[in-house]
């Protein structure tokens, strides 16, 4: 029974696997590995093996010979350093034998020759020195030569007289190799001794300059470097003595060392003591030092045998199961196809099977149909950078700078004219014919008039009713400039009454040389729009509201086209254009000499704009503090009191428009962490996209998550660099910039600054803690 249920339930599974292979591009996949997996198996095989492992073994050669370079090219120039420091020293007038001994002047030596101790990061103590002298100076004072290395510093193998010998009759650069060095008799501690002649290169020196350095310091510059490398390191001299020896795990005899000082430089294997290990070695050209690693070959080349492994692994199991594979791979290869085409119906709405195409072809002809549609939102996208253009001016921003040069919007510097229009439809005529008004802001998206040489841009913005035009021509001079703008605006109602039956309101704002100023171009257009001329004409020019000024004799009024200017500007939410028209205005009530009465009437006028604004925007507690307006002994004053109230009323019509809009702050948060990758990804760009002001997304981003959005993107980024570096094997570099991040150098500084590792350190870490 147990037997017929199993044959029955391997039929079964056989069934349902069979059912997968009805398309003839998975039976297509099948075929293929089968292919691939038996013909060629083995010459492929013997073609990888050998080629991944020659590769490997050159890789890791090279690597370490690249390491010690560096460690030569890094230690070499810390000796370089003594050179110099010693060179110095001896043209240092503070350091003379006449100014050391002097009683007056041995306080700024001694001081000095304490600063040339701090120049350098491997000089553990400083000596000068000067022949046949009992006395031996440091950046700590001056005491006897025998005090200095009998009872402070006393040498294990270095006798005192060899080393007054030596201080006396040294000409050249002396190098001691690292030895045990008591200090005040009870630390113990490994130093090299090096002395270098004053002045170097003289062969008739009257002094020495003698340097203690910690073994440890030269060692620790070869740690950092090779990071990664677990044997032991040497330092030979031209006598092929050895200067440092850093060992890990591998002690060699005497005479094993002088085995190694006699190689050339390159990589070697030696058998020692019936093992084999790998030595490199490269040497300096300064100064004939030999730089080495060693260790045993099995853990040099340990990748090469885990790759050799690998290969063998992989091929037994292909041989032994490769037809079994061909079939479950292949399966595996077309079920993510399978998943793309469900995926691609359900949001298409098409369940049907592709019957004349292939899978292959289905997705083609649908992810092309998904590009058409995509295109079709680029639109929306130039639509927005359009509206922010005429909100906010030109901005700071690559991106839609490359956009405005590409639409042929901007001319070259000073050659062209640029001002808004804004069309308008009542409501009732709106609703009757939508067809229309549709139709209209089509031809009206990006419209050129070649008899004119005008360029012509639809924009739509959030109010109902109203379609925005950004005109751009070349600069006709000013004498023509109305006339030209009368005959752009009457082009535009033919071709709005040849192709629609609307006949919209059209507010024309004044025109300006520099598109940066575009956005008051805007505010002017609403400001005529909202203020048009009863008659048979629609059209209104802001230029125009100057008409209705009426000036008074020996007086000055401020013009109402401002006023107006400056009132559509406020109930707009635009602070810069409103704070520009206080400014302008203010700056015209200082150059007049008024009447100290008379100006303060002038005054009220231009605080009534604000308050009739703020009343109509529902800002009522204003004129509970009305007072604290009407009284100010200064313009000054007077002007800061306009400033605060004008940014009181701008950020309660920004807080109005955004509380009116959907809550979108989770979809934002939601779209940061799946964008905080793109180096391009700032709150300008995120603000555009979901239409909302960068100040209140700022604020808002901040409400949500707890931080500003600049460390919001930050601590996504560590985390998913954290993640990289523990998880994966890819170089640094290469991690940075996936994340988004650019400047290498700057993350791994902030990096430390907020971990106290390097990234490289990190990993280090964490890898020592998973194999403990």
């Amino acid at each position: 029974m147990t037997i017929q249920k199993l044959k029955s339930f391997i039929l079964s599974g056989f069934r349902m696997n069979w059912n997968h292979f009805k398309s003839k591009l998975l039976l297509r996949y099948a075929l293929s590995y089968i292919l691939i997996f038996l013909i060629p198996l083995t010459g492929v095989t013997i073609f990888v093996y050998d080629s991944a492992v020659k590769d490997l073994r050159s890789e890791i050669e090279q690597s370490n010979i690249n390491q010690l370079n560096q460690v030569k090219t890094t230690i070499d120039s810390r000796m370089e350093e003594l050179q110099e420091i010693a060179g110095r020293i001896a043209y240092d007038r503070r350091l003379t034998p006449y100014m050391v001994r002097d009683s007056y002047h041995r306080v700024e030596a001694i001081q000095t020759l304490n600063n040339y101790k701090a120049n350098s990061s491997i000089i553990e103590d400083i000596f000068l020195y000067f022949h046949d002298d009992p006395v031996i100076y440091s950046h700590r004072g001056l005491t006897n030569v025998d005090i200095a290395f009998d009872s402070f510093y006393r040498y294990e193998n270095w006798r005192l007289n060899d080393i007054v010998l030596a201080l006396n009759n040294t000409n050249q650069m002396l190098i001691r190799p690292a030895e045990k060095v008591t200090i005040n008799n009870s630390l113990h501690e490994t130093m090299l001794t090096v002395i270098a002649p004053i002045k170097p290169n003289d062969p008739y020196p009257y002094g020495s300059v003698i340097y203690l350095v910690k073994e440890s310091n030269l060692t620790g510059v070869m740690d950092s470097i090779l990071s990664d490398f677990t044997g032991s390191s040497f330092i030979f001299n031209q006598n092929s003595e050895v200067l440092t020896a850093n060992n890990h795990g591998v002690t060699l005899s005497q005479e094993h060392l002088g085995t190694l000082a006699a190689l050339d430089a390159g990589i070697h294997n030696l058998s020692l003591d019936h093992e084999m290990y790998s030595v490199v070695s490269v040497k300096s050209r300064d100064n004939g030092w030999t730089y080495m690693t060693i260790m045993p070959s099995y853990q040099f080349f340990s990748r090469v045998a885990h790759v050799q492994t690998l290969i063998l692994l992989v091929f037994g199991i292909a041989v032994v199961t490769g037809v079994l594979a061909a079939f479950v791979l292949a399966r595996r290869q077309y079920h993510p196809i399978k998943d793309l085409m469900e995926f691609a119906k359900l949001k298409v709405g098409d369940a049907s099977e592709p019957k004349t195409r292939n899978e292959w072809e289905w997705i083609r002809q649908t992810i092309h149909d998904y590009s058409a549609r995509i295109d079709m939102q680029e639109p929306f996208v130039r639509n927005q950078c359009m509206l922010l253009l005429l909100k906010h001016g030109k901005p700071d921003d690559p991106e839609i700078e490359r956009m405005i040069t590409g639409a042929g919007l901007e001319y070259p510097k000073e050659q062209g004219i640029y001002f808004s229009v804004i069309l308008s439809w009542e409501d009732d005529e709106a609703g009757e014919a939508l067809d229309d008004r549709q139709q209209l802001q089509e031809i009206l998206g990006h419209v050129e008039l070649p008899g004119l040489s005008v360029h012509i841009y639809g924009v739509e913005f959030s109010t109902d009713n109203q379609l925005a035009l950004i005109i751009s021509i070349p600069d006709p001079g000013e004498s023509s400039l109305k006339f030209r703008i009368e005959q752009i605006i009457r082009a535009i109602q033919a071709l709005i009454s040849e192709n629609t039956r609307l006949d919209p309101s059209i507010g024309v704002g004044t025109a300006y040389q520099d598109l940066a100023q575009l956005n008051q171009s805007f505010i002017e257009a609403a400001t005529a729009l909202e203020h048009r001329m009863v008659g048979s004409s629609r059209i209104t020019y802001f230029d125009q509201l100057a008409e209705q000024n009426y000036p008074v004799a020996e007086g000055l009024w401020l013009p109402r086209k401002s006023l107006l200017k400056l009132e559509q500007s406020l109930k707009q939410g635009n602070e810069s254009v409103a704070v520009q028209m206080i400014t302008e205005m203010m700056d015209t009530i200082r150059s007049e000499p008024l009447q100290i009465q008379l100006m303060r009437c002038i005054c009220f006028d231009l605080l009534n704009a604000l308050l009739r604004t703020a009343s109509e925007i529902g800002m009522n507690k204003v004129f509970n503090h009305i007072s604290d307006y009407t009284s100010f002994e200064t313009l000054e004053e007077f002007e800061d009191k306009l400033l605060s109230l004008t940014a009181d009323i701008c950020q309660t019509v920004e807080r109005n428009h955004e509380q009116a809009a959907p809550a979108l702050i989770e979809d934002i948060v939601d779209y940061v962490d799946q964008q905080f990758a793109d180096y391009t990804l700032s709150l300008e760009h995120v603000a555009l996209k979901f239409s909302v002001s960068t100040s209140y997304l700022s604020r808002s981003f901040k409400d949500k998550t707890g931080i500003s959005f600049s460390q919001y993107i930050w601590k996504r980024r560590m985390e998913e660099v954290i993640r990289l570096l523990v998880t994966t094997s890819a170089p640094l570099k290469e991690i940075i910039e996936q994340v988004g991040y650019l400047d290498a150098p700057n993350f791994i500084r902030k990096f430390k600054k907020e971990t106290g590792l390097t990234p490289g350190q990190y990993r280090k870490q964490h890898q020592h803690r998973s194999n403990s």
